[in-house]
């Protein structure tokens, strides 16, 4: 299929039929289930490495690729970034320890359409200080998500996650964004989790993008380490992230997503 099919806005986003909605749900679907499976493995003693062959396993046996294997020359199924580590991380040789939170984040493509989303994990008990800051983030989320309908602009999803952010006295990172996806696996719009309202893109019904805010307890600024990939905060403070994928439709929004065992927030479910 053609991966240009339908049109293009003045800057330059894909818009997508209403009958492409169905493959972002099947790709969603599969990525949320994945992450539903590994929470039994999430665990004190275990190996991010361990959790990501797990991951692959399951991908391949799904029928489906890994979007992240080959990607820039990147070597695994998921990123796993535990604590301070803000997103990309490698998962390796890395064991959890009691009071670990990780965020694993996972692309999948099926039938080729890219399914695009990470979670919040913890290993052991939740410290409250984390419980907090996992808390923050995904209503951080829910709000941008509450956001998106024809109409509104990318300015105003940003403004929604970074006032209620700031409001906790926690930061939201700039250096990553959230990006446009389909069949595709990164495509415009970037999508900022801060922002004025009224600014950006105007939302149209076919965008397909994602939304995935970084908090850090501390500041906002991170830093890349040698390996190229591993972003973490500059302060060392502990860092969350959930992530959606979703499409604008006619009258609001579709999360293509959602955990299907209800298990999207690790102390819900």
């Amino acid at each position: 299929m053609d991966e240009t099919r339908g049109k293009l806005t003045k800057d330059g986003i894909q818009l997508y039929e209403p009958g492409d909605f169905e493959g972002m749900r099947r790709a969603g679907r599969l990525a949320a289930e994945i992450l539903d499976a590994i929470i039994p493995m999430v665990e004190p003693g275990q190996t991010t490495g361990a959790i990501d062959a797990e991951i692959e396993r399951m991908v391949t046996e799904a029928g489906a690729q890994s979007a992240t294997i080959g990607y820039k020359g990147y070597q695994h199924a998921s990123c796993i970034s535990v604590n301070h580590v803000v997103c990309h991380g490698i998962p390796g040789e890395k064991v959890l320890k009691d009071g670990d939170i990780l965020n694993v984040d996972v692309t999948v493509i099926l039938d080729g359409w890219f399914g695009d989303t990470s979670r919040m994990y913890v290993a052991g008990k939740l410290p409250r200080k984390a419980e907090r800051l996992i808390e923050v983030t995904h209503e951080a989320l829910m709000r941008g998500i509450a956001a998106v309908r024809p109409g509104n602009t990318f300015g105003d999803i940003g403004h929604a996650i970074q006032s209620f952010v700031e409001g906790n006295r926690m930061s939201v990172v700039r250096d990553f964004c959230g990006h446009g996806l389909g069949r595709v696996f990164h495509a415009p719009p970037n999508v900022l989790h801060y922002g004025r309202p009224g600014t950006g893109p105007v939302l149209e019904p076919g965008m397909f993008f994602t939304i995935e805010p970084m908090v850090n307890l501390g500041r906002p600024e991170t830093k890349v380490l040698a390996d190229d990939w591993t972003a973490v905060t500059r302060d060392k403070s502990l860092s969350a992230q959930y992530e959606h994928s979703v499409g604008v439709t006619e009258d609001g929004v579709e999360i293509f997503t959602l955990s299907p065992a209800g298990r999207f927030h690790p102390t819900y479910g």
